[in-house]
């Protein structure tokens, strides 16, 4: 939004901006933020930031844990949802003694992604287009205790004993492209992506999802990567707070319902260089250049880590089973999409052509989700990765309607998060190439989430009681 202090000055006297607000990513991908009066906002903040205890949010150690905030000026915007004037940054994190930006940074990682895709001489610009799937429920309850464990959703738009009382259902799997009156939230996600837009985050549509009670989708049309994660974080900000506002709650849950679809971030992704798309080829497969073929080899031969960084929830690989478009497969197609990596068959012209990621989800860290995708795919390149050498397809058939053994020829993507973390400590080298992720990031994300997994795994599950309390 802006270039300098100075243009950001103006902006503040112009709007009466009463308070300014930093925001940024902890390791699990989550936001924080912290408020300034306005008045605090002077070249001394652009110059010297503003202190944070990083280790309460999982990016240093205790004994070291004194980091600085300062603000991105480009990514101001001003926040609607606040009743002073607010004018909101996404900020990089820095090192409180040397003013050096902080290496295990989400945002950072992101950005030196790029920097290493530039130094290597394969590309001097990516762009990526996130779609975000959420569910938008009326109410949610849930509670653990040592006697007691469980969870409650309700929807209006849902086809169970309690919803629609409108009579106009929305049945399992039906949401598809839905139509008012079954669809209710087209209002709802009019008002979000108008706040969108007014912060700058450019919305390519809106639609109703497939998962019949309330599942919605909003794509943006392709950016740079680390816009692009910005972005995402915006968007699920700014859908939780419109929800809230009208009484209703969001959630980027993988799954949250049983048997009914999931929510899914794919990611749209095209490498340039010098304005030239270099994923197309008018003679190739689909349109595919030699290098996007490579690009799918390494992100399919890397998947199984790469999932540990966009698949990193327990509740991840509760939507990657078979039977709701979820890929659980490594191979990729031409508009199939049970497979991990599809090529959309509808972008056909030079500029248009690309690849589309489908096994992540918004657990992720949305920055370190991004860099992973793109080490793996850079590796493919450089390592000239063949995917159908591989076994990686291209697969044009539907693989769940042929029998178990030529099934098991495909290599398998992890089905529980210890299967992605376990192939992420076995193969990361990719994403160290260039400094882009250190050992240290690497493994302390793997500690962070071997012991979430822990904690799900010691605990009963409600349906257990079911399976075994009269045995």
């Amino acid at each position: 939004m802006f270039s300098t202090f100075d243009e950001a000055r103006q902006f503040i006297q112009r709007h009466d901006i009463q308070m300014v607000d930093l925001k940024f990513t902890d390791l699990g991908g989550r936001w924080h933020h912290l408020t300034l009066p306005v008045s605090q906002f002077t070249p001394a903040l652009i110059e010297e930031g503003v202190g944070f205890d990083g280790s309460a949010v999982g990016l240093k150690s205790v004994k070291a844990g004194d980091m600085v905030l300062v603000p991105d000026l480009t990514t101001g915007f001003m926040d609607p949802f606040w009743e002073a004037p607010t004018l909101s940054f996404i900020c990089t994190t820095l090192e409180a003694d040397t003013r050096a930006v902080f290496a295990n940074d989400p945002r950072n990682i992101a950005r030196r992604a790029e920097e290493w895709m530039r130094e290597t001489g394969i590309a001097d610009e990516s762009r990526w287009g996130p779609e975000l799937e959420f569910y938008v429920f009326d109410r949610v309850a849930y509670e653990y205790g040592p006697n007691r464990c469980g969870y409650r959703v309700e929807s209006a738009e849902a086809d169970w004993g309690d919803g629609a009382p409108s009579g106009h259902a929305i049945p399992l799997h039906g949401g598809y492209h839905a139509i008012p009156p079954k669809d209710t939230l087209y209002n709802l996600r009019t008002e979000m992506t108008r706040h969108l837009e007014a912060m700058g985050i450019p919305v390519k549509y809106h639609h109703h999802e497939v998962g019949g009670p309330g599942q919605c989708e909003i794509e943006t049309p392709m950016m740079g990567l680390v816009q692009a994660g910005d972005a995402v974080m915006v968007i699920k900000y700014v859908t939780k707070m419109v929800a809230r506002a009208h009484g209703l709650t969001v959630t980027f849950m993988p799954k949250p319902l049983y048997g009914e679809a999931g929510n899914g971030l794919h990611f749209h992704q095209q490498l340039f260089q010098g304005g030239r798309n270099l994923f197309y080829d008018p003679q190739g497969y689909s349109l595919l250049s030699r290098t996007a073929l490579q690009y799918i080899g390494g992100l399919l031969a890397h998947g199984p880590a790469v999932l540990a960084l966009t698949n990193p929830s327990t509740n991840s690989y509760r939507r990657l089973v078979p039977g709701y478009e979820a890929p659980v497969l490594a191979f990729f197609s031409a508009g199939n999409r049970t497979a991990a990596v599809r090529i959309p068959r509808y972008a056909t012209k030079p500029e248009k052509v690309r690849i589309e990621f489908r096994p992540p989800d918004a657990t992720c860290n949305i920055y370190l989700a991004l860099a992973a995708q793109l080490l793996a795919g850079l590796d493919g390149i450089r390592q000239e990765i063949n995917p159908t050498e591989g076994g990686f397809g291209p697969i044009e058939a539907d693989v769940f309607s042929w029998d178990e053994e030529r099934r098991a020829a495909i290599r398998p993507l992890p089905t529980t998060l210890s299967d992605a973390l376990d192939a992420l400590e076995a193969d990361h080298e990719f994403l160290c190439a260039g400094g882009v992720f250190s050992e240290d990031l690497i493994g302390r994300w793997i500690a962070a989430r071997r012991e979430e997994e822990l904690a799900v795994r010691i605990r009963p599950h409600p349906y257990e009681v079911k399976l075994y309390y009269d045995v």
